[in-house]
């Protein structure tokens, strides 16, 4: 049964008790259409990706931007309540925005440019559950290491849920990455 079917009292037990939920170090919990998933500890090839993304988003883009692999996402629903919580492998936001700031580890989703996410252990859920949410909560860009594809993904123009557009390249062509990024970026060393 997902978080939608559900009634608003089971939505706000099933809130409540993730919120106090204690995972292993290491380990990452995030509440995900009415799913908790509880993801281990990455790889060395999963942080390979997201630290080539991150050295040419630094060098390259057109717009300053805040990184953060840690900082939780609180999408919220019509009605306002924050359901699904997600924790992408990497948010980037423009640095004049200082989203990161304060000890909450959940922030909203407004102001994110993009976010990253490389497939690990439950891959069909970076593909589909984590898009969805996103879109859901207005990011513009969502970018998708899909490690079993050898391909990356760049989705964007969030409406009705979901995303309108996306390109898949294979690893080793360039990736346009549109504004306020305006760089291609590079996936060669993802061979």
């Amino acid at each position: 049964m997902t978080a939608m079917a559900q009634e608003p009292i089971t939505q706000e037990l099933l809130l409540e008790w993730f919120l106090a939920l204690e995972t292993p170090e290491g380990f990452q919990a995030e509440l995900i259409e009415g799913e908790i998933v509880v993801t281990p500890p990455p790889d060395g090839d999963h942080e390979h990706y997201i630290s080539r993304i991150l050295t040419q988003v630094i060098r390259r883009s057109r717009t300053d931007m805040d990184f953060s692999g840690n900082k939780g996402l609180k999408l919220e629903n019509a009605d306002g309540c924050a359901k699904d919580h997600v924790i992408p492998d990497g948010t980037f936001a423009p640095v004049e925005l200082a989203l990161y700031q304060g000890a909450d580890p959940w922030m909203p989703c407004r102001g994110v440019a993009m976010v990253l996410e490389v497939t690990s252990s439950k891959p069909q859920t970076d593909r589909d559950t984590k898009r969805r949410c996103y879109a859901r909560g207005g990011i513009p860009l969502y970018l998708l290491v899909d490690r079993s594809a050898s391909s990356v993904t760049l989705f964007s123009d969030p409406e009705a849920g979901d995303y309108r557009e996306l390109c898949t390249l294979a690893f080793g062509k360039p990736l346009p990455l549109p504004a306020p990024f305006g760089f291609d970026l590079d996936t060669g060393d993802f061979l």
